[in-house]
C-alpha cells in the first residue's frame, strides 16, 4: 500500500532529474551551485548586497558553526609561535622583512586579544550559492556575472565539481551542509556578509514610512532633504495608497509642514476634521468660490508683466479644457479676449494688482460679445456664466487658507467639472504657494483625472518641476496608472519626483510598470499578490519591499475602510448617548 508520504513525494518531486558534473538538470531548469573558498583580508558591511540585487533567479545559503573559545585560543598560540619561528628564522639568515607574514602576525595577535576579551567569537562558515537557467549557455553567462562580482570583490569562488547534487541541497531550505567546505571566520566578517542591509534606504531624520520587508527595518526619510521633495504613488483601488498619504500627512505636520490636499472621494474629510485641519467643498452649489483670473502679488524681483502673461497662457489652458479644445484662431482670439478683460479693469502690466478688483467669467464672456469671430466661443461658454454651470467659476474668491491642513472635496462635483475643478485648484494653490515661503505638502489624489487632459497634465508637470524652488513637496497619487504614464507629462513628472510607491495592482497595469521601473519577475508578482498597505518603497536608484504600519490612534484617523468607518461613528454616537444621560 503506497503511503500518503510517498504520494506527496511524487507530486512534489520534478518529471525528470539530469545529474551531469557541473550542473543538475531538474525538469526544464538546469542549476548550478557554487561555494566560496577565499575571502579577503577585510570585508565591509553590505558587501554581499550586490549578489542580491543580482537581477538573476538564485538560492543563497549560510552555514555559520561556533567553535569553541578555549579550542581556538590553543590553536592560534600554536599558530603565533609558528609565525614568530618563521620571522625569526628570516631575520637569522638575513634575509629581507616578508610583510604578508608579519600582517598575519598582527592580525593573529589581534585576534587573540578579542577572543580572550570576549570582543570576537571564532567560527566555521560556509557560503554557497545555486543558480537557475533556461539553457546551459544561459547557464554560463550566469556563471560569470557571479564569479566576476566576487573576483571584484576578493571573494573566490568554484563551482561544486561532481558534488552539484550536494550543493543544490545545501543551499535548500532544510539546514543540510552537505558540502561543508568551511572557512573559519570570526563574527565581524560573517556580520558584513549579512547581505540585507538598506542603511542608504534611511536617514536619521524625516518621518517613518513604513518597514522594509526585508529586514524589518525602519524606513525614515525627510523628503525635503532630497534632490526634490516629489512623490508619486500608484496603486489599485483598495490597495492601501490614500491610506499611506493620509499617515504622511499625519507624520509631516509633526514635523512642522503644511498639508493642501485635493480630495476627489472626501476621503480626507474625516481626517482634516479630527485634527483642526480645514475641508473646503468645491461643487456647483457650494459656498465656497475661486475666481480663476486672481493674480498674486509679485515677490521682490517679479515683474507684474511675467505674472499677468504667465496667468493669462494658464488661463488660456483652463479655458481649453472648459470648452473641449480650441482651433487654432480660437486659441488668438480668446488669448487676446483675456488680456483685454483684464484690461477691463485696468489690470496692465504695469498695475499695482493689490489695489485692482479682479475680472470674472462674466466679464470674460462680454468681451467675447464684442469681438469679431467670437459668437460660438461665447455661446459655449455660456453655460458657465449663466447655465447650469454658473454657481462654479463665476464668483469672486472667497476663501483664505489659515490652517495647517487644507483639503479641497471635489466629490460633489459633477464628473465633466472635476478636472476643471482640479485645473482650478491648483492654480489657486500655486498663487498662494508662490506668495509666501513655507515648508509646504501638495497631495493630488486620483491625479488621472487631470492627466487626460493635455494642458491639466502641463500644469501638473511645471508645478512639480518647479516645487523645489518653493519649498514644496508635490504628491501625485493615481489608481489608473496607464493614462498616467501614457500622458506626454506622466513620465517627466515620475522622473522629476525622488521618492516613488508601488503599491498592489492589477494584471492590466502590472506590465508598463514593469518596464518603467525596470522591475524583476519577482517584484512584478510581489506587487500582484501584496496586501493592502504592502508594495515597493523607491528612493532614487535603490528601492526596497515596504509594509506601512500606522499606530492605533493613527488608524482610527486615517482608514477608509467602510465597515470600520461604520464601527467609529457607531461608537461616536454610543459616546454622545452616554455623554447626554450624564445630569
Amino acid at each position: 500500500m503506497i503511503s500518503p508520504l510517498q504520494q506527496l513525494h511524487d507530486v512534489l518531486a520534478p518529471s525528470a532529474l539530469e545529474i551531469n558534473s557541473s550542473y543538475l538538470r531538474i525538469g526544464k531548469k538546469l542549476t548550478r551551485s557554487f561555494f566560496i573558498f577565499n575571502y579577503p583580508r577585510f570585508l565591509n558591511a553590505n558587501w554581499f548586497a550586490t549578489m542580491i540585487n543580482l537581477d538573476k533567479t538564485l538560492d543563497i545559503s549560510f552555514f555559520i558553526s561556533p567553535i569553541d573559545t578555549g579550542m581556538a585560543l590553543k590553536n592560534l598560540r600554536k599558530k603565533v609561535a609558528q609565525v614568530e619561528s618563521e620571522i625569526s628564522m628570516r631575520e637569522d639568515r638575513g634575509l629581507v622583512r616578508d610583510p604578508m607574514l608579519e600582517t598575519a602576525y598582527r592580525d593573529l595577535e589581534d585576534l587573540r586579544d578579542k577572543l580572550q576579551q570576549a570582543r570576537e567569537k571564532l567560527f566555521k562558515f560556509g557560503l554557497y550559492i545555486t543558480v537557475y537557467a533556461n539553457s546551459l549557455e544561459e547557464l554560463n553567462k550566469i556563471e560569470t556575472s557571479i564569479r566576476s562580482i566576487l573576483d571584484a570583490k576578493l571573494a573566490y569562488s568554484k563551482p561544486a565539481i561532481y558534488q552539484q547534487v550536494e550543493g543544490f541541497n545545501s543551499t535548500l531550505p532544510i539546514v543540510s551542509d552537505e558540502l561543508e567546505i568551511n572557512t573559519t571566520m570570526n563574527s565581524g566578517p560573517i556580520a558584513a556578509t549579512f547581505p540585507f542591509v538598506s542603511s542608504d534606504l534611511t536617514s536619521d531624520n524625516g518621518i517613518l514610512y513604513g518597514i522594509n520587508r526585508h529586514n524589518n527595518s525602519l524606513i525614515l526619510f525627510d523628503r525635503f532633504s532630497l534632490e526634490n521633495a516629489n512623490t508619486v504613488i500608484f496603486g489599485k483601488a483598495g490597495g492601501g495608497k490614500s491610506y499611506a498619504a493620509k499617515l504622511e500627512i499625519l507624520r509631516s505636520m509633526m514635523l512642522g509642514s503644511e498639508v493642501i490636499v485635493i480630495d476627489p472621494e472626501n476621503e480626507y474629510k474625516y481626517l482634516a476634521e479630527t485634527i483642526g485641519g480645514a475641508f473646503l467643498k468645491i461643487s456647483l452649489t457650494s459656498e465656497n468660490h475661486l475666481n480663476p483670473f486672481d493674480l498674486p502679488m509679485p515677490k521682490e524681483g517679479e515683474s507684474p508683466a511675467d505674472i499677468l502673461r504667465s496667468n493669462i497662457i494658464n488661463l488660456v489652458g483652463l479655458l481649453r479644457i472648459m470648452l473641449g479644445g480650441l482651433s487654432p484662431e480660437e486659441d488668438a482670439i480668446i488669448d487676446s479676449a483675456i488680456t483685454q478683460t483684464y484690461a477691463s479693469r485696468d489690470i496692465t502690466s504695469t498695475s499695482d494688482f493689490s489695489k485692482s478688483a479682479m475680472p470674472t467669467m462674466s466679464d470674460l464672456k462680454t468681451v467675447l460679445d464684442n469681438m469679431t469671430g467670437a459668437q460660438s466661443l461665447s455661446r459655449r461658454l455660456e453655460k458657465y456664466v449663466t447655465g447650469s454651470y454658473a454657481g462654479f467659476l463665476n464668483n469672486p474668491t472667497n476663501l483664505k487658507i489659515k490652517n495647517k491642513l487644507v483639503v479641497f472635496g471635489i466629490r460633489d462635483m459633477e464628473e465633466e467639472l472635476q478636472p476643471i475643478a482640479m485645473y482650478v485648484i491648483l492654480h489657486f494653490v500655486w498663487n498662494i504657494i508662490r506668495s509666501e515661503l513655507k515648508k509646504r505638502v501638495l497631495m493630488v489624489d486620483e491625479a488621472w483625472w487631470l492627466m487626460k487632459h493635455d494642458d491639466g497634465a502641463s500644469f501638473m508637470f511645471g508645478i512639480a518641476k518647479r516645487a523645489r524652488k518653493y519649498f514644496l513637496g508635490v504628491t501625485t497619487i493615481t489608481q489608473d496608472v496607464t493614462d498616467f504614464l501614457n500622458s506626454a507629462y506622466g513620465k517627466p513628472i515620475l522622473t522629476n519626483s525622488s521618492l516613488q510607491f508601488l503599491f498592489k495592482q492589477s494584471p492590466t497595469n502590472i506590465d508598463i510598470l514593469q518596464k518603467t521601473f525596470n522591475l524583476t519577475d519577482e517584484e512584478k508578482f510581489l506587487l500582484l499578490e501584496s496586501e493592502v498597505g504592502e508594495g515597493l518603497f523607491f528612493a532614487g536608484l535603490k528601492h526596497v519591499a515596504i509594509k506601512v504600519i500606522a499606530s492605533y490612534t493613527e488608524d482610527q484617523i486615517i482608514t477608509s475602510d467602510p465597515a470600520q468607518l461604520l464601527q467609529i461613528e457607531a461608537a461616536k454616537k454610543e459616546l454622545e448617548q452616554a455623554e447626554a444621560m450624564v445630569p
